[in-house]
């Protein structure tokens, strides 16, 4: 992925370079394109020819559009969580595991992330990098920077952030593949995400989230703990109206017989409210943690009701990685079930 020609200047300011657009759906008259390439060049001293040139190769991707408009965080829980909770996933993860168990142990001491976490993200994001993607990195940014209103703002910003990737690490910004929205690599980091988080744990000076496990171990850890990760601290439990039935511990916990708790369901995921107060709302747990705990009261739906997860800061920390609850719900039940199935290993 090292750019290896002329092109690897592309981004330097040292050379000009002609290249010939690849599709009839350029983006080259593209006036939000053509602020982007003046701030690129006034922000970031950028050649703006070879801007102009570079992108006059990339193209709107439809199929893009379409995939962004209907995400999987928009189904419902029960089938969100067949998606990823399978036993084909949780056995990869325990290989994945055993394969990479001194390195987990290692950046375990440092990062004070637990392995079973660490291994849930990546076999949530890429199936253990199975699937890492197959656009262009360069194509799924710049269609959804410059053909997306709704998300435009946020895209232009991971689109500056991987051209400067590309020049940090000396790659061919037209190479790299990833996700239908930009991420990359085996834990699927924005290129905001890369600068800021990756790791290169066995310094051969490169973080190479692609390729290189211990680099991808690391670079996780480092992103959940530089968003304040509780070492040691639970993640989620479930609740319980009073008096309901008591259900096997696995079991879903469907809606409960009074509603009172939908005054405190909202939209945010940041722990607000205090496990007494949980409590006045007829809500119990047989978790034991102290009464003055926060806790965000969340709502699962399954196919004949919906059940109750009172959700720590953890979970909140997962959500920083996807801001959507279904995400780390998965995250957090894929873990639980690759620990225990790594238990039976010998």
């Amino acid at each position: 992925m090292k750019i290896t020609s002329t092109l690897a200047r592309i981004l330097s300011g040292s050379v000009s370079l002609v290249l010939v657009a690849c599709s009839s759906n350029s983006i080259k008259n593209n006036e939000i394109e053509r602020s982007f390439i003046e701030q690129m060049v006034s922000r970031h001293q950028f050649d703006e020819s070879e801007l102009e040139n570079l992108f006059a190769t990339v193209a709107i991707k439809e199929d893009i559009l379409s995939r962004i408009a209907k995400p999987s965080e928009g189904m419902p829980w029960y089938k969100y969580r067949r998606i990823f909770i399978t036993e084909e996933r949780i056995n990869a993860g325990v290989k994945f595991w055993q394969d990479n168990a001194q390195i987990l142990a290692e950046v375990e001491k440092i990062y004070g992330v637990p392995p079973s976490i660490i291994v849930a993200i990546i076999g949530v994001e890429t199936s253990y990098g199975k699937n890492t993607g197959k656009h262009r990195v360069i194509d799924a940014l710049s269609t959804l920077a410059f053909a997306y209103p709704p998300r435009a703002k946020f895209f232009q910003s991971e689109l500056e952030q991987y051209l400067l990737f590309c020049r940090d690490q000396h790659f061919n910004p037209l190479e790299p593949l990833g996700s239908y929205a930009g991420a990359m690599g085996m834990p699927q980091f924005m290129p905001s995400s890369f600068r800021s988080f990756a790791v290169d744990y066995d310094q051969d000076g490169q973080s190479d989230i692609w390729h290189n496990h211990a680099d991808v171990i690391a670079s996780v850890a480092n992103y959940f703990a530089k968003h304040e990760w509780h070492t040691g601290q639970a993640i989620a439990f479930p609740v319980t109206t009073v008096g309901e039935a008591s259900a096997p511990a696995n079991a879903p916990r469907l809606r409960p017989v009074s509603e009172k708790y939908k005054t405190v369901l909202n939209g945010d995921l940041k722990p607000d409210l205090r496990l007494v107060e949980l409590e006045s709302l007829n809500l119990k747990t047989e978790r034991s943690v102290p009464l003055d705990t926060k806790v965000k009261l969340l709502s699962f739906e399954q196919a004949s009701g919906e059940e109750l997860w009172a959700a720590l800061d953890n979970f909140y920390v997962i959500t920083r990685y996807n801001h959507s609850p279904l995400y780390a719900m998965a995250v957090y039940q894929l873990s639980e079930a690759i620990l225990k199935t790594k238990g039976t290993f010998p």
